[in-house]
């Protein structure tokens, strides 16, 4: 992939170069609402499938944490408490204003001391070799242009024995769920966007990012080309969303 090249923007075809330029329109458009769309799409769902990677992630006092597209910091504000004081948890986003959002949740929970805040494109993160204990990225890995490169950069960063996880919307395992999935995706979720944002568009990107996305097998052998062993997932409400968790050794 090449800056003179495609790449997908939901169903639509867009030079590579544009497409995080229109992902950041979209996070724009979407950030005072985003937590409150969150509930509303997956009827709070989503605040289980966080719980789970974050149970995943093995996270102990004094761990260094790269969270990457990091929104508002929901898996941010678990790692805070998990990691302690002596820890520290990197909050990330490609999105100022998602930032500046998630900065004023987590001091409205008062999560101060072991939090920063970074704006970083996952593709090319500005940290060393072997920094972090854990990388994760939530909810955002399907929007990224070149994933394989933003994979690659999550185990760079990693130290030894570290291990990355990967919580996303991924392919159901059913037919008839897959067939109840897509209705509700391309019917009801660009409707309720349209009356909580205004915005049906972004909404309708985002139910065409999730299709697009690599499906679990692929992303388990990306993961395993950039470098990642013992990879394995895990399907949650039958494959809608999975957790994917690799580590360096």
């Amino acid at each position: 992939m090449n800056d003179k090249g495609t790449t997908h923007f939901g169903y639509e075809q867009v030079e590579t170069g544009e497409k995080a330029k229109r992902v950041r329109e979209v996070f724009d458009s979407v950030a005072t609402k985003y937590d409150l769309m969150n509930d509303l799409m997956s009827l709070g769902i989503h605040r289980l499938w966080k719980r789970y990677a974050v149970e995943l992630a093995g996270l102990r006092p004094g761990h260094k944490v790269l969270d990457l597209a990091s929104g508002t910091g929901d898996l941010a504000a678990r790692y805070s408490g998990l990691v302690g004081p002596e820890g520290l948890v990197t909050m990330t986003d490609i999105n100022a204003a998602m930032l500046d959002q998630g900065r004023a949740r987590m001091a409205d929970r008062g999560l101060i001391g072991n939090v920063e805040y970074v704006q970083v494109n996952a593709e090319a993160i500005p940290f060393e070799d072997g920094r972090f204990d854990c990388v994760t990225i939530g909810f955002g890995l399907r929007n990224v242009t070149d994933k394989q490169k933003a994979l690659d950069e999550m185990f760079r960063v990693l130290r030894p024995g570290g291990r990355a996880l990967i919580l996303e919307f991924s392919h159901p395992r059913s037919a008839p769920l897959k067939w109840a999935y897509d209705t509700y995706s391309f019917n009801l979720l660009p409707l309720i966007g349209k009356l909580v944002t205004k915005d049906e568009d972004s909404y309708r990107y985002l139910a065409e990012s999730i299709r697009m996305h690599p499906d679990q097998e692929t992303l388990r052998g990306m993961m395993e080309q950039s470098g990642f062993e013992r990879c394995d997932y895990h399907n949650l409400t039958g494959g809608v969303v999975a957790v994917h968790r690799g580590y360096k050794l």
